[in-house]
């Protein structure tokens, strides 16, 4: 399996609670940016990926909290695909400070949608091969 793809984010004042950490609805907007991230180095746009009838979906997310994050905490988001048999894959993410501290795991699964059929893609894999400028990336 290729090495993780990952982003930096740096953790803005107003994300945060009045407990003074990141807000829990912000650990998915950072995985979401680092999946768009991945989709556009990979050269991937959305407007390509509606150009051709599909885009992405999320099926079902699941969030494990570990440490928290404060504002100004730089942490890098990391987005892996795992694949297997059907129209579903895996995104595996995690969230870890720079210092190596882990603040949270997200796993997701997720799905390739047409936008014409409102179904699933039979096989996402094959999509997303056809897609995609470096195959690796995703773990093709």
């Amino acid at each position: 399996m290729a090495e993780p793809f990952s982003v930096a984010v740096t953790v803005r004042g107003y994300e945060t609670d009045v407990q003074g950490h990141l807000n829990q609805s912000v650990y998915l907007q950072y995985a979401e940016h680092a999946r768009w991230s991945l989709l556009h180095a990979a050269g991937i746009s959305q407007t390509e990926l509606t150009g051709r009838g599909v885009g992405p979906v999320v099926l079902e997310t699941k969030i494990r909290y570990l440490r928290e994050l404060r504002a100004g905490d730089e942490v890098e988001v990391t987005c892996a695909f795992a694949w297997g048999e059907g129209k579903s894959f895996r995104v595996e993410q995690t969230i870890r400070k720079t210092d190596g501290t882990v603040s949270a795991e997200i796993s997701s699964v997720g799905g390739l949608l047409d936008l014409k059929e409102r179904k699933l893609v039979a096989d996402p894999r094959e999509a997303f091969k056809a897609l995609v400028a470096d195959p690796q990336m995703f773990d093709l």
